[in-house]
């Protein structure tokens, strides 16, 4: 029967091959037709089996286990109770646990491989939130279509990427996986992302199947506190957390992951509002759901489910198609059918949302497609990719001040000191989530501005960042007292003409589990900085970071203040061309940087309250805070430039009865000294509504380069979809009224006009 199956799908393919005419829609349905008689051969075990995924952690090629739960994953490979695999990577190995489910199980299914290919695989290009920060949506998909082709060569046709969630919170470390706070430049980023990684053919080998996560809400959990409840109205739900999804579902999308929390007290794997009413139902998604690392089993230490039997009952009901690791789909989802506890048209659906990727990726086809020892030595760290990981890295670097254009530094006949241990390291700059690259292959920042050889530096670490444990899933031990190297430092600072100081966060000091009540310099690092500027103020400090900090005595003292984030692997080689001037940095916030942690969640697309402004000197009956600022160190969108820009002529011309659109222009201008880059962003404000809206909110924005002296008139479109919102009930809505528009760098954009709708 195995291989009549595959002998009939391999005509099939030779048969569209041979038709270079065939539509789309005719690939489709051939695709479902296939689908559908392998369906009908397949008994409910062996469905059920597809909506089962393991993780492996091991070498396939050697020995195997006799024994334990590895054993017995092998053996459900084998009997065809398995769906897809995690952790699995390398040619050899892939083909080894393919060659297993192929030739050993009853129908030959292949499996898909998945792995989290999040900001590369051996090459690895800046965090997501960094390349977030470049606001160059192509770069982006570039990127991403690095990290699909070498992940596929080795083995790989599945990745857990993007991470698409909305999050105002710094103190959560996933927020270096994701976009940031804004749902417009998220939506934006979500499709750059996802058709970089699965191209406009997934049946090529250079291309992999993509996931948005985690669905739903999950950037919002309280207290920024990892795996939290998350308690948000519909009007935040509709507006700012889902349209980055629906943006990646228009983009095709082939997967969706579950996120761990609850929303509205329902698991988000076992809620059937997310996961059947609006994304399979409302946006017809048609790819599958995998939960994520047993979701399915959390359920039970929710308090949703008693046990895993119901748990999996819970999960298949509510639309989760693929269980990752709980083991329940496959030990309890048979006995649910056959007790009449779970429609087995359920199961058939999930089954076949499942078998169509494989299907899209020409698993059926060839299910060794991406097996090529020879791609796989060609590939992987091919020197072709650095350019366009370095390009993308010099775009996420954001100027966050420059008194006195301390910046950029000299290039020759400069006596330099280097301090702080992320200088020199060449492994942090990978950051989190590059779980398939080699420690100490990144370039270091020592090494990047050493390439700068006419000037002398001095380099001292100064303190250590972390000590102890830096494995991705064991905690960190944060350096609190070792101030040994301090005088070292100190004493370099003294004699030099420029101090550039790297400080930040360890690469594992952000990502999943790494959350944080504290947003200011880790361990001893504070003092360090302090003491240094003691004696020599001229001071330009690098912050390498995967969240927004706070850090308003560095803002009232250091003259030059660099947001470097974590880089990937030509990470010192991009902050020396920024600093030595070779590369005008352009790059943009996509999150706010708070004063203090206490001002968390910060952001600044806020709703007005009742009491916004000081209603008269001394008066305290207002929303602020008493000790503290409301505004924040550095807004959205913010980031200089070793060049000026000014905006001017804002015209606004309201065509919307004629053909549905506000036409908005603005002049921009060059007023420096130097070509550069940035991004003129168009904010609106809807001024009364059914459902109040943001003070602010981003619209749409553009990338402008200019020489000095030069302008450039830059038009907007603006239609029904970016002049409504979504109501409490989900539906989109236009009102009527009066809206704002606001056009400048950053969020604080004052250059204003108005119109009627």
């Amino acid at each position: 029967m195995k291989l009549l199956i595959l002998g009939f799908v391999a005509i099939l393919f030779i048969g569209c091959q041979q038709d270079p005419s065939l539509s789309n829609k005719t690939e489709e349905s051939n695709i479902d037709q296939q689908v559908e008689e392998l369906l009908a051969e397949m008994t409910l075990e062996e469905k059920i089996g597809q909506l089962n995924q393991y993780s492996g952690f091991m070498d396939f090629t050697g020995p195997q286990p006799n024994k334990g739960r590895t054993a017995k994953k092998l053996e459900h490979i084998k009997n065809g109770k398995v769906g897809a695999m995690l952790n699995v990577h390398g040619v050899d190995n892939v083909r080894a646990v393919q060659k297993m489910a192929v030739k050993e199980s009853r129908l030959g299914i292949p499996l898909l491989f998945g792995f989290d290919v999040v900001h590369g695989y051996k090459t690895i290009s800046p965090i997501p939130i960094a390349e977030a920060a470049s606001w160059d949506l192509e770069a982006m998909r570039r990127s991403a279509e690095i990290a699909a082709e070498e992940a596929s060569a080795s083995g790989i046709n599945w990745t857990f990427a993007p991470m698409v969630d909305i999050s105002r919170d710094a103190r959560w470390g996933r927020v270096m996986e994701g976009a940031g706070e804004d749902p417009y430049l998220g939506s934006q980023i979500a499709k750059a992302r996802v058709k970089g990684f699965q191209g406009e053919d997934l049946s090529k080998t250079n291309t992999i199947a993509a996931t948005a996560k985690h669905f739903a809400a999950y950037g919002f959990a309280e207290a920024g506190r990892e795996y939290n409840t998350v308690d948000i109205g519909t009007s935040t739900l509709y507006n700012v957390v889902l349209p980055p999804f629906k943006a990646a579902v228009d983009a095709d999308v082939k997967s969706i992951m579950n996120a761990f929390n609850v929303l509205n007290g329902i698991p988000a794997t076992g809620d059937k509002f997310l996961l059947r009413d609006i994304l399979k139902d409302k946006w017809n998604f048609d790819g599958f759901v995998v939960s994520d690392w047993d979701s399915v089993g959390e359920m039970v230490a929710h308090g949703f489910a008693e046990d895993g039997r119901e748990a999996a009952k819970q999960a298949a009901i509510a639309g989760s198609d693929m269980d990752m690791e709980s083991y329940h789909f496959v030990e309890e989802l048979q006995s649910l059918v056959e007790d009449g506890e779970v429609d087995e048209e359920l199961i058939n659906d999930a089954a076949r949302r499942i078998l169509r990727v494989k299907y899209e990726l020409g698993l059926f086809e060839d299910p060794y497609k991406y097996c090529s020892e020879e791609r796989e030595k060609e590939t992987l760290y091919n020197p072709k990719f650095r350019a366009d990981v370095l390009d993308i890295a010099k775009k996420s670097i954001v100027l966050l001040k420059n008194q006195n254009d301390i910046l950029p530094v000299k290039t020759s006949g400069q006596n330099i000191a280097v301090i702080g241990a992320l200088a020199d390291d060449k492994t942090s700059p990978l950051g989190s989530w590059r779980i398939g690259a080699d420690d100490e292959s990144a370039i270091s920042v020592l090494e990047g501005i050493e390439k700068y050889d006419q000037n002398k530096y001095t380099y001292s670490k100064g303190a250590d960042v972390v000590t102890g444990e830096t494995q991705f899933t064991r905690e960190l031990k944060v350096n609190t007292t070792d101030k040994s190297g301090f005088n070292d430092a100190i004493s370099i600072a003294k004699s030099a003409d420029v101090v550039i100081m790297v400080l930040g966060e360890h690469g594992l000091q952000s990502g999943e589990a790494r959350s944080r009540t504290r947003l200011d310099l880790p361990g001893v690092q504070q003092e360090l900085l302090e003491e240094v500027y003691e004696v020599n103020q001229n001071i330009v400090l690098v912050l390498q970071n995967g969240r927004p900090l706070a850090l308003p005595w560095a803002d009232e003292h250091i003259p030059g203040i660099v947001e470097a984030w974590q880089l990937g692997t030509e990470s010192g080689n991009a902050i020396a061309e920024v600093l030595f001037g070779d590369y005008n940095p352009s790059g943009k916030l996509p999150m706010t940087f708070p004063r203090h942690v206490g001002q968390v969640p910060i952001y600044y697309n806020k709703k007005s309250t009742g009491r916004p402004e000081l209603p008269s000197p001394g008066e305290v009956f207002w929303s602020h805070y008493t000790d503290e600022q409301n505004s924040s160190l550095y807004p959205f969108g913010f980031g200089l430039s070793y060049t000026s820009f000014s905006f001017k002529h804002l015209i606004i011309e309201n065509n919307h009865s004629d053909d549905g659109t506000v036409s908005v222009s603005v002049e921009v201008s060059n007023t420096g000294k130097r070509k550069g880059k940035t991004t003129v962003q168009l904010y609106l404000q809807d001024e009364f509504a059914s459902v109040t809206r943001p003070v602010k909110e981003l619209k749409v924005f553009e990338q402008v380069e200019l020489d000095p002296g030069e302008s450039r008139e830059i038009k907007f479109q603006l239609r029904d979809k970016d002049l409504g919102f979504y109501n409490n009930s989900g539906e989109f809505v236009v009102e009527k009224g009066s809206f704002k528009v606001y056009v400048g760098e950053d969020s604080h954009a004052d250059l204003s006009g108005e119109f009627q709708l």
